[in-house]
């Protein structure tokens, strides 16, 4: 099995020789999470999926206008598919233009452009925006909202059901803490290009401008969204995500006492998060980590890699405490597809399992000719059982 030094890619690359045994042995100290007045909140680590903090984050609750982040993740899949453009016009009905609440203020019998609905929907929150657009992709907002289901359950929101596309009560809608902060990974990741629209301050349609909710966009340069909420029943919510030195933060609050409550606790968990912890790429995705020897093939190697790029979260100041092994399986043989799992990468810090990766193969590779399988097949009769 051949390794190309990846001992010394592994362990060099991110551990610092000359580190001092008390160094080693120093516990991991990160004070509390601060004390939150909602009803459910978690810290996220984008990249990771590792939680920060959280309390009461699989408590189902009423999500007001959080909805509308699934609304608007189900249109850009819309989008992603071919199945939608962003310049198709979208004809306005009576129920999208008499839905109550917030609104864009779109007319009756108009046609709207699929991006204004959607900025209308990110930006300003209307509720009339986000029934159109869900009529004009599913033709009813019920079936709309059986879409919202469907992406709920392919994302692992194991604690939401929708009734709506905007948020409004309705029996049987609810969500958590955590399953937003799950979605909003999803749709910052897949849509990245789409996502900026969070960030705008403001956005006029119909000559009247209307300004986003989201005070943490005025009072922080490094958060770029993502989305406000607001009902009685749910009281006053927020999802933000903030982007500083590679390392982006998800909080989200549920049901604050106020839009500055809930501005203040998505600050409080924000700066938290960057105060006490770090992120670090530790391989990059794509990227051959090692070759292996692969038996009956058209080639006797293997290059193996990670699927996407690997990050560690870890308590500031512990980077070099961060350990990797690597387990590759044994007696490889073709033919074998790439993608193909064919073993694991382990990240641990202070002996605890932080991240665990697939190692798959990078190339297909396809069996080789009659002399090739039999020269191996001889080879492998004549290797020693492990442990002789």
């Amino acid at each position: 099995m051949i390794l190309k030094n990846f001992s010394v890619v592994l362990f060099v690359s991110f551990l610092i020789a000359t580190a001092t045994a008390n160094a080693e042995n120093a516990e991991i100290t990160t004070p509390a999470a601060p004390t939150i007045a909602a009803s459910g909140y978690i810290l996220m680590n984008h990249n990771t999926g590792m939680v920060l903090a959280e309390n009461n984050a699989d408590v189902k609750l009423a999500p007001a206008s959080l909805t509308k982040i699934m609304s608007v993740y189900v249109v850009f899949r819309e989008i992603a598919n071919g199945h939608l453009h962003l310049d198709d016009l979208v004809t306005i009905s009576q129920k999208a233009w008499g839905t109550p609440g917030s609104r864009m203020f779109v007319e009756v019998g108009k046609q709207v452009k699929v991006e204004d609905l959607l900025k209308g929907v990110i930006i300003q929150s209307g509720n009339d925006a986000s029934v159109a657009l869900a009529e004009h992709i599913a033709g009813d907002e019920a079936t709309f909202a059986a879409m919202m289901n469907q992406h709920a359950q392919r994302l692992g929101m194991k604690n939401s059901h929708f009734e709506d596309s905007n948020g409004l009560p309705i029996e049987n809608h609810y969500t958590t803490a955590r399953d937003l902060a799950i979605l909003t990974q999803a749709l910052v990741k897949e849509f990245p290009d789409y996502y900026r629209w969070f960030s705008q301050k403001e956005f006029t349609f119909n000559n009247i401008v209307q300004h986003n909710r989201n005070q943490l966009l005025s009072r922080d340069a490094t958060v770029d969204g993502v989305k406000t909420g607001f009902t009685d029943a749910a009281g006053y919510c927020l999802v933000a995500s903030a982007l500083r030195n590679d390392m982006r933060l998800i909080s989200v609050v549920m049901g604050a006492n106020s839009p500055n409550a809930r501005a203040n606790e998505n600050q409080n968990l924000l700066n938290y998060g960057f105060r006490f912890f770090e992120s670090h790429k530790l391989y990059q995705g794509k990227t051959s980590l090692a070759e292996a020897r692969i038996w009956k093939g058209d080639t006797k190697n293997i290059p193996l890699g990670l699927a996407e790029d690997l990050y560690a979260s870890i308590p500031r100041g512990h980077y070099n405490d961060l350990k990797a092994s690597v387990v590759i399986d044994k007696k490889i043989t073709a033919p074998v597809k790439e993608g193909t799992k064919l073993g694991t990468v382990n990240v641990t810090l202070k002996d605890e399992v932080i991240a665990n990766k697939d190692l798959i193969a990078l190339k297909t590779v396809e069996q080789g000719n009659i002399i090739q399988r039999l020269y191996d097949s001889a080879m492998i009769m004549l290797e020693k059982p492990d442990g002789q």
